[in-house]
């Protein structure tokens, strides 16, 4: 059974979309990737007030900037006639379709940041990417790393001691190690342009036999290090390939269609800003062709490392992004709900269709295949610059 990935406004966008300031690109075809913002059910060409969503977030007041031009920007789509045709595998290539909301921007993701996922990264290192191991070391650790961790700040006297502690105990891990000492784990989660959008397929190597979606918040960053908005991610994650090695993190991380950002990046103004993001809760839910669902929250409340911290110790003196960032802030939610036996944990199937929402930034889904199915990712920087130069978008 093919379960569908088409949305409607209604399911798609936040519980206040009326005051909610989104932008996001839209593939128009024959011309190429446009920035667009959502207004009265309709999607408003943004290209002459910036070519690029990079260039749109370094404007100086990026809100303030979109609701100005807002007044000349062409309708060019409906929103739910794009939604519509946002399923990739029923998809009318003649027609609009979203795009992941980013183009320039590195995408960047930091690991770890949260107590759950923390534990599980450890079975992860200690099963050695076997599955059928984790159930047995889950229980073994929980209780020790359970107790030592609840409410320590990360880099703070307290988490040098606890790390002390569990050396002498024999449970230090290098996922301790960031997820309790001074430096957050960042690391680059795919190439610039890379990322699929809302209704796309996202890719799991078909190699691996173990792995889950990471729904995150992500946030938009510009050049100068100023969080200009938010919207959702899917850090797709391989946990074999990994728990095998943490040098596989690349290609735990990064595979064809991997990496999934979207619908919308809701830009900061007076009605949203990070302390919104601070508060969100976010819910998972996956549907499998099987009938398999699995359901699941994470509270951006819970973060050990407040969002703003984690920006800077992602940009800044040492880091430079001269066209801004997207920066995933990490999930609380590793699923252990058994899926093909008892003590075997979640795995994606084909087929997995993958719901992230939260009511202040909406709904992102989208449909898992193996990365080598997925469709090829060609559209890369020298083609976006081919495009702009033939519309006459290069200043």
């Amino acid at each position: 059974m093919t379960l569908s990935t088409a949305q409607t406004a209604a399911t798609c966008l936040p519980h206040d979309a009326d005051r909610a300031l989104l932008v996001g690109r839209l593939w128009m075809p024959k011309l190429g990737p446009t920035p667009v913002v959502v207004h009265a059910g309709g999607l408003h060409d943004l290209s002459a007030l910036a070519p690029t969503a990079s260039e749109l977030f370094a404007l100086d007041g990026p809100a303030a900037a979109v609701r100005a031009h807002l007044r000349s920007a062409p309708r060019i789509a409906d929103l739910d006639a794009v939604l519509a045709n946002g399923d990739e595998a029923a998809r009318d290539d003649a027609r609009p379709w979203l795009l992941a909301p980013c183009d320039l921007q590195v995408i960047k993701a930091s690991g770890v940041t949260f107590v759950a996922s923390l534990l599980e990264r450890v079975i992860e290192e200690q099963a050695r990417g076997d599955a059928a191991k984790a159930l047995g070391i889950r229980q073994a650790l929980s209780g020790v790393l359970g107790d030592n961790l609840a409410g320590i700040v990360p880099g703070s006297p307290q988490a040098a001691q606890v790390k002390e502690l569990l050396i002498r105990q024999g449970a230090w891990s290098q996922y301790l190690e960031v997820g309790i000492g001074p430096d957050a784990e960042i690391f680059t989660k795919s190439p610039v342009l890379s990322a699929v959008g809302h209704g796309a397929e996202v890719g799991i190597h078909p190699a691996s036999a173990w792995n889950n979606p990471e729904p995150e918040v992500v946030l938009a960053v510009d050049a100068r290090g100023r969080t200009v908005g938010a919207t959702l991610g899917n850090d797709v994650n391989l946990r074999d390939f990994e728990g095998r090695s943490a040098l596989l993190l690349g290609k735990a991380k990064d595979n064809n269609a991997s990496c999934a950002i979207g619908p919308f990046v809701r830009l900061f103004d007076d009605g949203f800003g990070i302390a919104d993001v601070r508060r969100c809760e976010l819910a998972l839910e996956v549907q499998g062709p099987e009938g398999f669902r699995m359901e699941g929250f994470s509270s951006l409340a819970k973060i050990s490392r407040d969002p703003l911290d984690i920006v800077a110790q992602a940009i800044g003196p040492n880091h430079a992004y001269p066209d801004g960032l997207m920066l995933f802030l990490g999930t609380m939610f590793a699923p252990t709900q058994d899926r093909h036996g008892p003590g075997q944990g979640f795995t994606h199937v084909v087929g997995d269709v993958v719901r992230i929402s939260t009511p202040a930034l909406g709904t992102l889904v989208n449909r898992v295949v193996t990365s080598d199915k997925a469709r090829r990712w060609e559209f890369g920087i020298v083609a976006l610059m081919r495009n702009l130069a033939q519309r006459g978008l290069l200043g």
